[in-house]
């Protein structure tokens, strides 16, 4: 059995030095394995900071790629992931650690579910003082928008596993094209292919044993991006994500009867950032549209055997 596990990196390589080890003692028990490393376009110093670490741990496991120019996790984990052939892969964000045999009880899963897509880990994610138990995701229909949470973590049903904290098998994310470059730099894109993984007649699942501790503050996105600009992004995605893959009439009628209702909303309570995202994601419309149309055609479930309605 072959792991390959993919850590896209931006200017993270004091994040990393400190992070990696524990990744590499993951792999013990998977002696055919890998770490692939894929540098998103760092500055160079701190690029060659990032290789002169790698290179002096002399590990054959530990591969890194650079991309020269900056563009998102999307187009930076794909990289990595299409570099090489392996049964699994596992996504790690440079700011996450696993816990000592995070992937025992995970292969397991797989062995007993051969329809199974992808797991997501148990994500202790430590956000200020507090430590917050993420890694399930729930989502419903309200008000023409996917809204998506946080979910219960007694369960193993999820709405999608993260980019950041999850395994999925190769050869399902490949059929998918990966994540979709669509949403880069950042957000959405684990929910939409974890989405058409399911409309593909595919499973997943939240798996609790299988525990990272991911250090949030310490991350790429808050450091490089205000508030404003991610929340634009965030807007801005939540769009494509309804035009390129909600393909049942109702939802779609719906969705577009709600549209005057939260731009009057965020007229009143000025929200500059949901008009910057959907004058964003209408520029992307014909690119989101001829992605739509090659989707729908190999679907086998429908939006309402996967959305809640409320």
């Amino acid at each position: 059995m072959r792991i390959n596990i993919i850590i896209p990196n931006y200017n993270g390589a004091d994040l990393i030095s400190k992070n990696l080890l524990k990744v590499v003692e993951s792999l013990e028990d998977y002696p055919d394995s890998k770490i692939i490393i894929v540098d998103d376009g760092s500055d160079l110093p701190d690029y060659e900071k990032l290789r002169e670490f790698i290179n002096s741990l002399k590990n054959k496991k530990i591969e890194l790629i650079r991309k020269e120019k900056n563009s998102g996790f999307s187009s930076t984990v794909n990289k990595g992931t299409f570099s090489q052939d392996s049964d699994f892969l596992v996504f790690l964000n440079s700011d996450v650690v696993p816990e000592k045999d995070f992937l025992s009880r995970v292969v397991l899963d797989f062995g007993i579910n051969k329809n199974l897509f992808g797991v997501g880990f148990l994500d202790k994610s430590k956000e200020g003082e507090e430590i917050v138990f993420r890694g399930r995701g729930e989502a419903f229909w309200k008000r023409g928008f996917l809204v998506h949470k946080k979910g219960d973590i007694d369960r193993p049903d999820t709405f999608w596993i993260s980019g950041g904290s999850s395994i999925v098998r190769s050869g399902i994310f490949k059929e998918l094209g990966g994540f979709d470059e669509i949403y880069d730099p950042f957000y959405w894109e684990d929910i939409d292919v974890s989405y058409r993984a399911r409309k593909l007649g595919y499973e997943i699942m939240f798996e609790k044993e299988s525990i990272v501790i991911h250090r949030h503050s310490e991350g790429a996105i808050r450091s490089y991006y205000s508030n404003q600009e991610i929340r634009k992004i965030s807007y801005r995605n939540q769009f494509i994500f309804i035009w390129k893959n909600i393909a049942d009439p109702k939802l779609l009628i719906n969705h577009i009867l709600w549209l005057p209702y939260h731009m009057f909303r965020n007229l009143l309570n000025p929200d500059l950032a949901f008009f910057q995202g959907f004058l964003l994601a209408l520029l992307k419309l014909p690119v989101i549209i001829s992605k739509r149309n090659k989707q729908k055609k190999l679907y086998k479930s429908t939006d309402l055997e996967l959305i809640e309605v409320k």
